[in-house]
């Protein structure tokens, strides 16, 4: 499948899943380098969960052509199950045992001997910043504590690929951020991550290519600075003294304006020449300006322009 010298970790061709007749994912080629961050991203109903499955053995692909790790998921599902991990958007962890417990019997899971089971396990209470809280059960642990320790859970087999399905869902920001420090941690350490998120400041943050699904097909890949670069121009925000100014300036010029706050939105076609020739428009009428903003365009713009508008609980979440 793989005609360069590029070592993938994963890559698909031509694949599809339908169920009941509907198309879940629709042609996919995708192709994940090891040892980076790959993001899925995309709208309720895109693939993403349904790409995710086949990748991890849950579900077998109608059609098409797949390798995790060198090995294809449905004539060796055992060999990929060795090499991934996978942690989904709710922590499966055990409430009822401690951080250290669940994590013994993760590692009993993995055959590990006992000596190497307990050097891996603290390990992984230091790494991921969990170790004072290995002697309680997990109930009494915070969102960003369980998320971690189910992290841990994850690479107590030392995986090469990890799944990441929604992994910081409900996470305060500090805790969202320690998460982000982890992923980075483990991509410096050659592990590859495949990401699914609907928080596109995460994939902006840590993805090194995204994928844009969107009803079971790509629409765009690349890097986050090259899917930018879709989306022309961005917008200039300024603010004024009072309502009157604002007024002026939005005859004048045009834009989104927003009594509240005293501010107009104006479409630039950016760099530098376009925010001059504004200012010196409402220089010439004498229009004063307080302060501006310039606002490029992001990963909420290149989802919003490529895929539509899309009810999020519409449809079947796959």
């Amino acid at each position: 499948m793989n005609g360069t010298t590029t070592r993938l970790a994963l890559e698909t061709v031509g694949l599809r899943k339908s169920f009941a007749g509907t198309a879940a994912v629709d042609g996919l080629d995708l192709r994940v380098p090891e040892g980076s961050v790959f993001a899925l991203l995309g709208p309720n109903g895109a693939g993403k969960t349904t790409t995710v499955q086949i990748l991890s053995t849950v579900l077998r692909a109608d059609a098409g052509e797949v390798r995790v790790a060198g090995h294809d998921p449905a004539r060796d599902p055992d060999a990929v199950r060795r090499a991934i991990g996978v942690t989904g958007q709710s922590p499966a962890v055990d409430n009822l045992l401690t951080g250290e417990e669940n994590l013994t019997l993760m590692a009993d899971l993995h055959h590990l001997e006992r000596a190497e089971g307990r050097r891996r396990i603290a390990e992984l209470l230091e790494r991921l910043d969990i170790a004072e809280e290995r002697g309680r059960p997990a109930v009494t642990y915070s969102g960003g504590q369980r998320r971690r320790l189910d992290l841990a859970m994850t690479l107590i087999g030392r995986p090469r690929i990890v799944f990441l399905d929604e992994p910081t869902t409900g996470l305060d920001p500090r805790s969202r951020r320690t998460v982000w420090r982890i992923v980075r941690d483990l991509v410096d350490g050659g592990t590859t991550i495949l990401l699914t998120t609907h928080y596109l400041e995460e994939a902006d943050r840590l993805a090194d290519r995204v994928a844009l699904l969107d009803h079971g097909r790509l629409v765009a890949e690349g890097t986050p600075e090259e899917l930018k670069r879709l989306i022309p121009g961005g917008t200039i925000r300024l603010r004024f003294a009072d309502a009157r100014t604002l007024d002026a300036a939005a005859r004048l010029v045009g834009g989104s304006g927003d009594d509240d706050s005293l501010t107009l939105e104006v479409p630039s076609r950016g760099g530098t020449r376009s925010l001059r020739e504004l200012l010196d428009r409402l220089g010439d009428a004498r229009i004063a300006v307080e302060d501006l903003a310039i606002r490029t365009p992001d990963l909420d713009d290149v989802f919003l322009t490529l895929t539509g508008d899309h009810d999020e609980d519409g449809g079947p979440a796959r």
